[in-house]
């Protein structure tokens, strides 16, 4: 097996640090993108969870927030650790570097099974549940073949292509992205399978809570994963509304590479396929379709662009703004989506600003936040 680059970086967490964090993102409005809003204005997250009351109040939000308390996370924690898993935080040494770099990568993800798989450069194949017997013999190859060429294999554990890939790479490394907890895989009768994986040279990895059942709409969180994890996604056999689409969108809206294998015209497996090839996917026949386009780039750039620390005493301290300026914020946006850089032109306020009142509307319930960073309010009757 060939070896392809990832060097692992970062910093550890603290146990009082992955106990503060644990609570902000499992604390009510706070996603990824809030967390990281909350960490950059706050300085740490103790900072963060002391002000989110104040900062939500500000928002207009008409109820107390709801905060995760110590014992909360203390209790995650310790449910985790006995069922063999561990939390690693964005910028600690064991984070998937490609992950890192994403919009809206996990602050805290949960993993089980061998760490030295996650900072691999990593291939995503996807695909059609009803598979194929070709379909599935394809996915296999590519996975086998670029397994020996050093690349771990990312999928979402679904029945079809997903465990066909998995299977092909047991031994050569592969990464299960769950959508509910580490303790709730879906489906059941792939459970064998994530054991398989777990227990050899493979990882599951999950951002959801432990206990979490997955429900419809955690499945395109999961496929945001798969997409942030690799480098390049393979889709094989994927109807027109497939998941396995979704994953292609994230994975070019990230600035992977998304391949694509051709098939019938006449399989309606293949039409999502196809349309893709039409949309300019990497035409995939064989596995050195993948490799030769991945080898470019497979020296991933760890460098941490997630550092967590007190802020620059030294700079003065932009005042907030006053409730004329948020006026003025807050009635720029409405129900269309709008890009946060109009938002500053528009009103002329200083980004610091608006961010500011962003980030206390998201606290508040009264944010949308949209793909490539687009915002909108959320309309109150």
């Amino acid at each position: 097996m060939e070896t392809v680059g990832a060097r692992r970086t970062g910093i550890a967490l603290t146990e009082r640090q992955r106990i503060a964090w644990l609570r902000l993102i499992r604390s009510d409005n706070v996603g990824p993108v809030t967390f990281r809003d909350l960490i950059n204005h706050c300085g740490s997250a103790e900072n963060a969870l002391a002000m989110l009351p104040e900062l939500s109040a500000r928002g207009g939000a008409l109820r107390a927030i709801r905060i995760a308390s110590v014992e909360e996370a203390e209790r995650e924690l310790e449910a985790v650790r006995r069922f063999g898993a561990r939390f690693i935080g964005i910028g600690e040494p064991d984070y998937p570097p490609a992950l890192r770099q994403i919009d809206g990568a996990p602050p805290l993800i949960s993993v089980k099974g061998d760490l030295s798989i996650a900072t691999r450069p990593s291939v995503g194949i996807v695909g059609s549940r009803n598979a194929s017997i070709a379909g599935a013999k394809f996915a296999a190859m590519i996975a086998r073949d670029c397994g020996r060429a050093g690349y771990s294999i990312t999928s979402g554990l679904a029945r079809g292509i997903d465990a066909a890939a998995h299977r092909a790479s047991l031994d050569t490394g592969t990464i299960a992205v769950l959508a509910g907890g580490l303790d709730q895989p879906y489906p059941p009768e792939n459970i064998p399978l994530l054991d398989e994986i777990t227990e050899g040279a493979g990882l599951a990895i999950s951002e959801m809570p432990f206990g979490w059942e997955p429900r419809a709409r955690d499945f395109p969180r999961r496929n945001r994963l798969i997409a942030g994890i690799s480098l390049g996604v393979v889709v094989v056999e994927a109807a027109e509304r497939s998941g396995s689409l979704i994953t292609a969108r994230l994975a070019t809206e990230f600035g992977r590479l998304v391949f694509a294998v051709p098939g019938s015209p006449l399989d309606p497996r293949c039409h999502g396929t196809n349309g893709l090839l039409k949309q300019g996917a990497i035409v995939t026949t064989s596995s050195a379709d993948v490799l030769d386009m991945l080898s470019p780039i497979s020296q991933i750039d760890p460098s941490q662009d997630f550092v967590v620390e007190e802020p620059d005493k030294s700079a003065a301290p932009l005042p907030p703004p006053d409730d004329d300026d948020r006026d003025r914020i807050i009635s720029s946006l409405g129900p269309t989506p709008v890009d946060i850089d109009d938002i500053i032109r528009h009103t002329g306020l200083p980004a610091q600003w608006v961010y500011l009142v962003l980030l206390e509307l998201d606290l508040a319930g009264r944010l949308y936040r949209h793909p490539g960073g687009m915002v909108s309010l959320v309309m109150q009757d």
